[in-house]
This record gives structure tokens, C-alpha cells and sequence, in this order.
């Protein structure tokens, strides 16, 4: 069936997934409809959590953290909306029979929209998964902040007085903004008088830091990094994890105490087992109007989906930004198949891209200008206060 032709399809409006764009995939079947469609949002949480600020490990690390800072119940997300929400995994799904299975019990769909996010890729590296922590997850950012909370409680009784060695693979956003958080924390405040500032060590892998991004950018997170005394290894690949260092394919070993991975995400095997057409990562190929192609009424969005703008053939990124930009055409769309109406394309643009490097300090592009430093910092607090507050209230964040 092409893109955008008519077709009445039957059966509920099912999507997986809470994340950034579930959520608000979910919302805006309920707004389009007028209430009048009741869509099942279906996750194995019960919160939505703010993915995109789980970098702020030091905050996560203080003694009274509270993670209503990072988690949003989805009953207050979903309040006076007509969203139906379901606990439970994902197991499989059908695009045949047109089903879902959650936690061993069939949801059939009429309209589906798959957001079910990104899981880390270790590429094969040996010891990566079993010796490495990771911050896509806010128990696994919560982890990370617990042992790093240890051991420098540890080396604020010691009179060893040795840094602790933190490495973190990955030169992406995720591992720029983590490496430079956790060496500008004040851990003398947060742990205990005494503690020694850590030894930073960001390892990104084949590609340059922050690939892809603007080069004045770039060229400013790199002067950030360097006041934060974080030591930058690029153009090497990890080839192996051990228990106290890493393996490059080139260069001495990295000894480490605690090591991150942050080197890149890939589509979860529920949606990377599915009998459809994938690109980079196992993420889903969609057509313009986020529709898989062959299968009318059901979307991919967001992590899970690889878009290509038709006009630019530019590939939309895996990112928060890119998430909630497609989320609003994805549900004007499920609600017009449902009602056998044409279609609309989505148009991806870019508003602009900000880096957080170090607790206060940033690097970002809004509007052709770059900005940095202190001011830079509290536009990305700001956006990202925006939308925490739009999760929570049922409004439309205002991003980049």
C-alpha cells in the first residue's frame, strides 16, 4: 500500500514503550482523537524516566538523591488523558497476526507504534557487558553512582591518597557529558573531606570526539575537557575488557578502576528479531510518514526507528530531540488509519545540539550560533527543565 493512501484499519492503538517517544506518542493519539481513542501504552515500568539527564551522576551520588528528579510516574504523566497503561515486557510481535506479546498475554493491535529505545551495543568486545557499567538506564546510572560513591568514601580514609582511575568508552554525547561530569564533581562535598579528585581517562574509540557535530562545537567541548583534566584518547578501538584495564588495538593497556561504556546503542532484540526492513544497529527502515513499509498502521519512532528525510537524505539521529520531534506526526497518524484518512509526511530538522562538559560548563549550537561555558550550561538546563516539567503537566516541550 503506498505511503499516505487511505485505509480503515481495525482494533485498538497499541504502543510500546514509555520512553521520550512512546510517552508522547501516546499523548497525542489521546489529543488528536479528542480522548474518543483509548491507547494502550505499554512498558515495564511504571515511570517514565528522563534519559537524556542521567549524566548528573554526581547528583544521583549525593546522600539524599531523589529520583523524582529523574523518574516521572506515568499515573501524573497520564492523568485526565485517555491513555491506558500496561506493565509488562515486551516479549514478541506479530506484525502478521497483528499482535503483541506482554508478559505472556496476546494484545491484539489495529495501529501500533514501536518505541521501545536503543540498548547498549558492546560490539562483540569481550568483558565489555560483564566489567563495564552504563548510564542508558536509571538503574544503571544509579549503580555507577553508588560505586563511584564508595570508593571515594574509601579513598577519603586511606592515606594511600591515590586518584580513583575512571574510564569511560565513548566519545558520543553520552561519554563526553559523563566523562566531564564525573571529573568536575566536587566529590569533597558530595562524599567526604578528603577525597581525591579522580583521574579521567575518555576513550572514543575509531571516531573523533563528538563526530558528526558542528566543529566550533566540538573545538569548545575539547577546551572544556581539557580544563576539566579529562585525558582524551581517539582513533582507538577497545578490543578487550578486563578486570583492572582496557585493551586497545593500538597503544598501552588503560588501567582503570571503574569503567563506563557509552560507545553506542542499538535496537533492542525484540525489535532487531522482526521481519522488516533495518538498518544501522537493527533500528527499523520507516517510510515518511513513520510507517513500515508493507505494514499499514504500524510506526516506528524514535531510538528504534531509522528515519531518512526524503528532501536531504539526511538520516534523523538517535536522540531525545529526534524522538519527540517525530512523535507528534507518528500520532496524527495512528488516529488517521484508524479513521481511514490520508497520511502526513514528517520533516526532520535539527534545532540545535548542546553538550553539557562539565558540572556548570557546556558546548552547543543553536540558531547558526555557538555558545559555551556557564551560558551555554543553562540553555541545556533550561530545555531540559522544559520538558521534565511538560512530561509531568501534559504539555508540548519546547525544545531547541
Amino acid at each position: 500500500m503506498p505511503a499516505g493512501a487511505r485505509a480503515t484499519l481495525n482494533g485498538p492503538i497499541v504502543v510500546l514503550g514509555a520512553g521520550y517517544a512512546g510517552l508522547r506518542v501516546a499523548q497525542e493519539v489521546a489529543r488528536h482523537s479528542r480522548r474518543r481513542v483509548r491507547p494502550i501504552l505499554v512498558d515495564r515500568h511504571s515511570v517514565h524516566t528522563l534519559r537524556t539527564e542521567l549524566y548528573e551522576i554526581d547528583r544521583l551520588a549525593e546522600p539524599d538523591a531523589d529520583p523524582a528528579r529523574w523518574l516521572v510516574p506515568l499515573s501524573q504523566a497520564l492523568d485526565a488523558t485517555s491513555v491506558e497503561f500496561r506493565g509488562g515486557e515486551v516479549e514478541s510481535i506479530d506484525l502478521d497476526v497483528r499482535s503483541v506479546t506482554v508478559g505472556g498475554s496476546a494484545i491484539p493491535f489495529g495501529g501500533l507504534a514501536i518505541c521501545l529505545g536503543s540498548v547498549p551495543a558492546y560490539f562483540g568486545v569481550p568483558g565489555a557487558a560483564a566489567l563495564c557499567h552504563q548510564v542508558y538506564g536509571f538503574q544503571g546510572a544509579q549503580r555507577l553512582a553508588s560505586e563511584l560513591r564508595m570508593r571515594f568514601a574509601a579513598s577519603a580514609e586511606t592515606t594511600a591518597r591515590r586518584p580513583l582511575r575512571v574510564v569511560v568508552v565513548g566519545g558520543g554525547s553520552t561519554g563526553t557529558e559523563l566523562a566531564a561530569e564525573i571529573a568536575s564533581a566536587h566529590w569533597e562535598r558530595i562524599v567526604a573531606p578528603g577525597a581525591v579528585a579522580p583521574e579521567v581517562t575518555l576513550v572514543t574509540g575509531a571516531l573523533p570526539l563528538l563526530d558528526g557535530l558542528p566543529r566550533p562545537l566540538v573545538d569548545h567541548a575539547r577546551t572544556l575537557l581539557g580544563r576539566a583534566r579529562v585525558r582524551l584518547l581517539e582513533h582507538r578501538n577497545v578490543t578487550r575488557v578486563s578486570p583492572e584495564e582496557l585493551e586497545l588495538e593500538k597503544g598501552d593497556p588503560v588501567p582503570f578502576d571503574v569503567a563506563v561504556w557509552c560507545a553506542g546503542v542499538q535496537a533492542p532484540p525484540v525489535v532487531r528479531a522482526l521481519d522488516a526492513p533495518h538498518g544501522h544497529s537493527g533500528r527499523l527502515r520507516v517510510e515518511p510518514t513513520l510507517e513500515l513499509p508493507g505494514n499499514p498502521g504500524v510506526f516506528g519512532v524514535g531510538d528504534a526507528a531509522e528515519f531518512q528525510d526524503p528532501a536531504t537524505g539526511v538520516i534523523a539521529p538517535a536522540t531525545a530531540q529526534a524522538a519527540l520531534a517525530e512523535a507528534p506526526t507518528a500520532g496524527r497518524n495512528l488516529v488517521a488509519r484508524i479513521r481511514g484518512r490520508p497520511l502526513v509526511p514528517f520533516r526532520y530538522r535539527q534545532r540545535g545540539v548542546i553538550v553539557s562538559v562539565g558540572v556548570g560548563k557546556a558546548s552547543g549550537r543553536a540558531a547558526g550560533v555557538t555558545i559555551w561555558g556557564n551560558p551555554a550550561a543553562i540553555l541545556k538546563s533550561f530545555v531540559e527543565k522544559g520538558y521534565s516539567f511538560a512530561a509531568k503537566h501534559r504539555t508540548t516541550p519546547r525544545g531547541l
